[in-house]
């Protein structure tokens, strides 16, 4: 059988220019800190895949920021939150600004600092749309940190993060934003330089890239203020932020997937975006409901089953060899309703019978069409089973 993957919003399969890159990587051995031949070798090859990635990210002048290269988003995230956090005075600033819908790598990260005594507000994002409205009075002195996602992993929603940015920057300049644009890179227009982030995180696997592989861009203001403290101790590497050994096959392959990924931009989005259209066009007139926020990435859709649980859905797809989800991978073993689908408006009844569709450039529209079959004959025959 002829297996379809739609899950990529999950995790991408690595692309032919990763793939090559990583091999020739693989004979490259050298470890970046050491100083003989060999370690100036992968040194050098570990400074141009920074530069390349950097460039993906619309870092326009690297001398203007640093990229930190990490295991993975959650790791990038969690040395954002928690690293902002740890840098600061003890005394002083003790709210963060959010919204009700962030990934669990940021979420939990969150719940941490509430432990620790920091308040946390939550902007309402109901209907895919981020509560701007509801920020204003919380933008003062006591607002150290923002962190709010670009895209979101389950509805696809772009959020005003820009917006948002902007404003608390002009409250407090003092404040720092990071923005969680795992999902936006390579997917929706964007800049790091015109984002108004201070920090910044991507993940490789979400690009073609390999898994084990993430990275945090840096501002100007995060370094020259220091601050941002390391959650990893021990080296030094990655300008002390984050230390261990470099994952320089898995950094090849990253930058391989940015420079390809940015390569294609453009027609990638349009692609992705038609698949979408078509998926959302062949539904019309059934009993699936689709999410559909009011500005949306080009590579997910949101369907809710006519009370049919998503789990029933996604064992019924996947025995006709179509791989889809439910959510979040990173939390697709939790027992509670998924926070982004309540968050977005759903009922936890609603949520549970949500489906997740996410698309890559490399699937094509007989691929849809083959998921539209099998969606119209699932739908017969598990609403007459369900009666």
């Amino acid at each position: 059988m002829n297996r379809i993957y739609l899950d990529n919003s999950a995790t991408t399969p690595l692309c032919k220019a990763a793939r090559a890159a990583m091999t020739n990587a693989m004979e490259h051995y050298g470890n970046p800190s050491s100083l003989h031949e060999s370690g100036a070798d992968a040194a050098a090859r570990l400074k141009n895949d920074r530069a390349a990635v950097c460039a993906a990210l619309g870092m326009r002048d690297a001398t203007s920021g640093q990229l930190i290269f990490t295991g993975c988003g959650t790791e990038a995230n969690t040395l954002a939150v928690c690293g902002v956090a740890a840098a600061k005075p003890k005394k002083g600033e003790r709210t963060v600004l959010s919204t009700d819908s962030e990934h669990p790598s940021v979420e939990n990260n969150l719940r941490r600092l509430e432990k620790e005594g920091y308040r946390v507000v939550r902007l309402s994002t109901r209907g895919g749309e981020l509560d701007l409205s509801a920020a204003e009075p919380y933008l003062d002195s006591s607002l150290f940190m923002v962190t709010a996602m670009l895209v979101n992993n389950e509805t696809g929603a772009r959020y005003r993060v820009e917006e948002l940015f902007r404003m608390a920057h002009e409250k407090n300049p003092r404040c720092l934003c990071h923005c969680d644009a795992t999902q936006a890179f390579l997917k929706v227009p964007f800049s790091f330089d015109t984002l108004g982030a201070d920090l910044l995180t991507v993940s490789a696997h979400k690009i073609g890239g390999p898994k084990g592989v993430g990275a945090l861009a840096l501002s100007r203001a995060v370094l020259s203020g220091k601050s941002l403290s390391p959650v990893l101790f021990g080296g030094g590497q990655e300008g002390g932020l984050r230390s261990g050994t470099e994952n320089t096959v898995g950094i090849a392959g990253f930058a391989a997937a940015a420079t390809a990924g940015a390569a294609t931009f453009r027609a990638d989005v349009e692609h992705m975006r038609a698949l979408s259209k078509k998926l959302i066009a062949g539904l019309a007139g059934t009993e699936i409901r689709v999410n559909r926020p009011p500005v949306c990435a080009p590579h997910i859709v949101s369907l809710t089953m006519p009370d049919i649980k998503s789990e029933t859905v996604l064992h019924f797809l996947s025995r006709a060899g179509i791989a889809v989800s439910s959510g979040s991978a990173c939390s697709s073993h939790e027992r509670d309703p998924s926070a982004s689908l309540l968050a977005f408006g759903l009922s936890p009844r609603a949520a549970d019978t949500t489906i997740r569709v996410s698309f890559s450039p490399q699937n094509t529209e007989e691929e849809v069409e083959k998921l539209l079959a099998a969606l119209h004959s699932g739908l017969t025959d598990l609403i007459r089973i369900r009666h």
